[in-house]
């Protein structure tokens, strides 16, 4: 049983999970994460691990309810129990000193980048930080990257929080400011880690970024999460799900997250209208 110890809502449609996961928590580090279902006929969900606590023995999730299974979860309430929660899963950051890292967190993505912002500072490196969100009430853990973080720049898409504009503005500023910068690390929407990894692609800056497509097992043996990174194909389970950004196939990644969109949204339907409602669009 992994019962749910603290639940939260930081942002509308996000909320945060502390479960009680003591042998994921033991072996948790930045950039792995698990997978889950809500109960025993539920479906298989992959979640980054966004903190951990080895002491209490806990693991903290943050999801965004877009689907049937993420709305299922956020109706689950303290002191209920997830059905099975596997892991921790995947390859960890590599985290080492090497001077000025710059974490990107895009929406969502700001939770998976927390513990890598955090790993990167313990090591002694310099962390500067750049947050993106769609508007002020949807940006999530700003608090707590400043506590990890040198240096954190926010942006909205419609200026109502930080400066207006786009991750990626304040990224291509800081590679224009001659400040020597040893890797960059981007978690959130797909297009966004594109457009981080083509804006450092000139100046010939590691880019590291974080996959998110469709998974099933979670051990590379379905072959759904299969991406092309330089020309091969690889399972993001197994082999990421941090990759090299200038080598990831970003046209062939968004198609086959798209391939079960219609199915995504006929369970979604199903599952509001069980409740009594529709999402169907009339």
């Amino acid at each position: 049983m992994y019962t749910i110890l603290d639940k939260k809502v930081l942002s509308p449609g996000v909320k945060q999970i502390v479960v009680s996961a003591p042998l994921i928590a033991r072996k948790a580090r930045p950039g792995e994460f698990v997978i889950l279902r809500v109960d025993e006929n539920g479906e298989r969900i992959p979640l980054t691990i966004a903190d951990f606590d080895r002491q209490a023995g806990t693991v903290t999730l943050i999801f965004q309810e877009v689907g049937a299974t993420t709305r299922r979860l956020g109706r689950l309430e303290t002191g209920d129990a997830l059905s099975d929660l596997a892991g921790p899963l995947g390859k960890p950051t590599h985290i080492e000193k090497m001077g000025t890292v710059v974490c990107v967190g895009g929406g969502i993505g700001i939770a998976p980048i927390y513990p890598i912002a955090r790993g990167m500072k313990e090591a002694g490196n310099r962390v500067i930080s750049i947050l993106g969100a769609r508007t002020r009430e949807l940006l999530i853990l700003e608090q707590e990257m400043k506590a990890v973080s040198d240096l954190v720049y926010v942006t909205t898409d419609d200026g109502s929080y930080g400066r207006r504009g786009l991750v990626t503005d304040v990224l291509k500023e800081l590679l224009d400011s001659g400040e020597p910068i040893a890797e960059v690390v981007a978690v959130g929407p797909v297009v966004m880690m594109r457009a981080v990894a083509e804006t450092t692609r000139p100046y010939g800056v590691k880019t590291v970024v974080s996959l998110n497509p469709i998974m099933v097992d979670g051990t590379g043996m379905c072959g759904g999460c299969r991406v092309s990174v330089g020309g091969q194909t690889k399972f993001a389970c197994v082999d990421g799900p941090e990759f090299d950004g200038h080598q990831v196939d970003f046209a062939g990644l968004m198609a086959r997250q798209r391939m079960y969109a219609e199915r995504e949204k006929y369970a979604d339907n199903q599952t509001y209208q069980k409740e009594g409602g529709c999402r169907c669009r009339h």
